[in-house]
């Protein structure tokens, strides 16, 4: 699909697998507004791509908190403004909060991540519906950044687990309403991209059965990969589902 002329909100966009994707589709030809918490990571990100050359004025930063309907309605409207449409919406932005037992899990910490993973991923899809539905021409994609923990959870992590789990359903629910308005919704799963979340995985994980291990750790560029070809498809077609992992890495296929 040619990505002249088309628009890309990439939340979370100040760091890791969404720095990453927001360059990616820079660098192939669409229009992009970067949003997250950080203005100086979003302008790092965004000034990394022009001193790459060839975006010129196709990049947009927003200081966003996806938290807040507030914000995620002032977010919408500077997409509004700046580009006049919405052709595709990234949701990313995600935290995995302190690990704790569940017996010792701290409300407030639960609260923060499921306000941020789930809440926050609705009350972009709403707005982004609201564009997508009245926009000339209608419709739009919209992808939702799972986790492994979509699946299988990893010990201590009771409200990253409930929170991407929740995704899944959230992006069937997008699916199924998104039809009538020519909306796309598909999710991506990740196991072990290089980030910054994950960066204590390569010296030590804990296991399933007590023990902590090292796990493998993937290049963050073979998720942009398959984020690009999910949004490359025209509208008729969509992956719903797509499981991108470091190969070898325990506890999601088998026991351990």
């Amino acid at each position: 699909m040619d990505a002249s002329g088309r628009v890309a909100l990439v939340t979370g966009a100040g760091s890791g697998i969404g720095a990453a994707v927001a360059v990616a589709l820079l660098d192939a030809g669409w229009h992009v507004t970067l949003a997250g918490r950080r203005a100086g990571r979003l302008d790092e990100t965004a000034d990394g791509a022009r001193d790459a050359g060839g975006i010129g004025d196709r990049a947009q930063t927003v200081t966003a908190d996806v938290t807040s309907p507030e914000s995620v309605g002032a977010l919408f409207g500077a997409v509004r403004d700046r580009w006049g449409r919405l052709d595709l919406l990234v949701n990313n932005a995600g935290v995995f909060g302190a690990p704790a037992p569940v017996e010792d899990y701290s409300p407030d910490e639960w609260g923060t991540v499921v306000d941020t993973n789930l809440t926050g991923a609705f009350l972009c899809a709403q707005q982004a519906f609201r564009l997508m539905s009245e926009q000339d021409p209608r419709g739009g994609r919209i992808i939702n950044n799972g986790s492994l923990s979509a699946h299988t959870p990893r010990p201590h992590s009771v409200a990253y687990t409930a929170s991407k789990h929740g995704m899944t359903g959230l992006t069937k629910a997008l699916s199924l309403e998104g039809r009538r308005y020519g909306i796309a919704c598909g999710q991506i799963d990740v196991g072990n991209a290089a980030t910054d979340m994950t960066g204590g995985f390569g010296a030590g994980a804990l296991q399933a059965d007590g023990s902590v291990r090292p796990e493998p750790i993937m290049d963050v560029r073979h998720v942009v990969d398959a984020v690009l070809y999910m949004a490359g498809l025209p509208l008729d077609a969509n992956v719903q589902s797509l499981t991108v992992m470091a190969t070898a890495m325990p506890s999601f296929i088998g026991r351990g």
